[in-house]
This record gives structure tokens, C-alpha cells and sequence, in this order.
């Protein structure tokens, strides 16, 4: 049932290690100000995005909801989001189009006032697969008016599909599917840690998606996730397979590097860890910035542990802007920065 997978990916997720073995991130410093003329006190953390105004560039990833346990998780994030004014993004909606008694785990959120709230679907579920038939737009719509959403993210995850038994394997049609949506939907396309290109970026801002939430290599790997599932089935073809797909994909800083060329709307995510994290993601030319695993334990836990978390990571947001002279998000995202490593082997080869 899918309601146990996702039970299943959240507990792997808390209790193994399913992280991409290199964070790129830590390839890229940014430029010391020692005489930074500044007052850390009227740093302005706030952004607009696509015309919701947030307090700092955070949007707590779209991470669960479709089992019971997720109710009280959606509705820490939703409080915290709520309270600090940054976004928050629900799970795969898909589990409550066929059971709705499972709306609760998402419609919580509706208690809150948060500045940004996406819905969520994934792209094989908007064409013909072997056990289901494409989603409809009434199906879109509902999802939206669940969690009363201001942006429908559709996420691609098929390389998790890839590794999982029961995966959808088919994106055969996906590009005149998402044509049709993107003309009647706010889309937002959001990987989920394989990263995306520039070819890519290019060909969904043509067809009208107004943000890319770029998720690439560097944070949790949901061929890793997989791995694991198929650890406790004694699956050798799962086992196989996540072992040698582990580390796939596209780095995330190189994705917001190529990304920002298409001069689409960016949400960098994939293996932001800190208030570092967040401002290397800004001057690589970030929108904003999409926390997840790192605060998935902190929302299962309680709120305050939630909130904390958060305010540690703003902490250490403002702490870099300070060091760096900037006064605000748009200073920052001027700022200098040096690349080294396999990151900057990544940028040499401009593909």
C-alpha cells in the first residue's frame, strides 16, 4: 500500500545513513568582509517570491504526509512555517485520491497562516502507467484546494522509480502532459535529489512552470531510500541497483549554477544543512532554499524542536551575511565566491 511505503521511506530516512557520499556544497566559500560596514541588527532577511512575501529565503520541503504519523509532522512544519513566515511544501498527495479518510495528514496545515503552501504530485502520475490510468485536472485541483496551496509542485523522482519493485517506469508523454498543465496550473517542478540540467530547465520554462526546485546530488538519496527497502524484502535486483545508483545525478550547486542561465525562478535543495548552506545557495543564484532531511527529525520530534532548528539555521544565515557585508538577500546574492573540488570540476566541463 502506498500509505506503508511512505511510513517505510520516513522511518529509513530517521534511521539510516542515506545521504549522497559527497556534499558539494562544502566546495564553494564565500568572500570575507574583516571590515564589513554593516549593523548586524538591520540585516533584511525577507524575499519575494512569485508574490508571497517571506520573512527569510526557507521553504521546508515538501517531505510526507498518507499515513497517520504524518499528521503530526505536517502540523509541526505548518506551525513553524507559520510563526518564523517562511513556506512549507507537503508530500506526494497521491495516497488521498484513493483514500481520502487520510486528507487529515495534510489538511492540517490549513489551521495555519503560511506565507507559501505548495500541494504535490509526481510526474508518473500524469501519464498512462501499467496498473493506473493519468491523473485529471479536477485530481490537480482538489490536491491544491486540500492544503489551499498557493503553487502545485510536480516532482520527478524517476530514478527513485527506477530502484523500487513497484515503481512507475514509464515518461513516455510526460512533455505534452506537463505542456497542458502548465497552462492551467502554478507549477512548480521540483526533482527530488537527482538534479536537473539546463536543456531540461530550459525546455519547462518554455512550457510555462514559474519555479524549478533544482534537488540535486548532495543531501538524501532516494536510490539509497530504495536500497534499503530492499535490504528488509531481500529484493537482489533493489539491493543491486541502489547500490550502484546511490550517487546519481547532478550536483545541486551545479544545478542552481546551470539553472539560473534559463533565467527561471530557483529553489535550490539537496543537502542544505545550515545557514551556510542557504547563503551558498543564494550567491550561486538561489531564490530560495528547501530544507528537508535536516529538519525532518527536528518535525518528528515536536515543534519546538522544529522551531529551534530553524532559528539555529536563520542564526547562521545572518551570522554569514554579516561576515559578508550584506545587507540583505540581494547583496548577498552579489557577493564573491570561490569553487574548488569536484564541484569545480563540474563547472570547468560547462555542460
Amino acid at each position: 500500500m502506498i500509505e506503508n511505503r511512505k511510513s517505510d521511506h520516513v522511518n529509513i530516512v530517521l534511521n539510516n545513513n542515506v545521504k549522497s557520499h559527497y556534499n558539494y556544497w562544502d566546495d564553494i566559500t564565500i568572500l570575507h568582509q574583516s571590515m564589513p560596514e554593516i549593523d548586524y541588527d538591520e540585516i533584511d532577511t525577507s524575499v519575494d517570491f512569485l508574490g508571497r512575501r517571506l520573512k527569510y529565503p526557507i521553504i521546508i520541503e515538501s517531505m510526507t504526509g498518507g499515513f497517520q504519523g504524518a499528521e503530526k509532522i505536517n502540523e509541526n512544519i505548518a506551525k513553524v512555517a507559520s510563526e518564523l513566515g517562511i513556506g512549507m511544501g507537503v508530500g506526494s498527495m497521491r495516497v488521498i485520491l484513493k483514500n481520502k479518510n487520510l486528507e487529515n495528514t495534510f489538511n492540517v496545515v490549513k489551521n495555519y497562516e503560511i506565507p507559501l503552501k505548495i500541494s504535490n504530485i509526481g510526474a508518473p502520475q500524469l501519464i498512462k502507467q501499467k496498473n493506473d490510468d493519468p491523473l485529471k485536472d479536477e485530481d490537480l485541483s482538489y490536491i491544491i484546494d486540500v492544503i489551499n496551496a498557493n503553487f502545485l509542485a510536480i516532482h520527478f523522482n524517476f530514478l527513485q522509480e527506477i530502484v523500487q519493485p513497484e515503481g512507475e517506469r514509464n515518461s513516455k508523454g510526460i512533455e505534452n502532459r506537463l505542456n497542458s498543465i502548465c497552462k492551467n496550473f502554478p507549477v512548480i517542478i521540483k526533482e527530488t535529489g537527482a538534479g536537473i540540467d539546463y536543456n531540461t530547465a530550459l525546455k519547462l520554462k518554455r512550457m510555462g512552470a514559474i519555479a524549478i526546485d533544482i534537488s540535486g546530488v548532495s543531501g538524501t538519496s532516494f536510490a539509497a531510500v530504495e536500497y534499503y527497502r530492499a535490504l528488509e524484502k531481500n529484493d537482489a535486483r533493489g539491493i543491486r541497483l541502489g547500490q550502484t545508483l546511490w550517487d546519481w545525478g547532478i550536483p545541486s550547486p551545479y544545478a542552481v549554477y546551470s539553472v539560473k542561465k534559463v533565467n527561471s525562478k530557483i529553489i535550490s535543495s539537496g543537502g542544505i544543512r545550515n545557514g551556510l548552506d542557504v547563503a551558498r545557495s543564494i550567491v550561486m543564484g538561489a531564490d530560495l532554499v528547501g530544507i528537508a532531511a535536516n529538519a525532518l527529525k527536528s518535525a518528528t520530534e515536536s515543534y519546538e524542536s522544529l522551531k529551534n532548528e530553524i532559528q539555529l539555521i536563520i542564526e547562521e544565515l545572518k551570522s554569514v551575511m554579516f561576515l559578508s557585508g550584506s545587507k540583505n538577500i540581494e547583496s548577498l546574492s552579489k557577493k564573491k565566491y570561490v569553487v574548488t573540488g569536484r564541484l569545480k570540476e563540474w563547472m570547468e566541463q560547462n555542460i
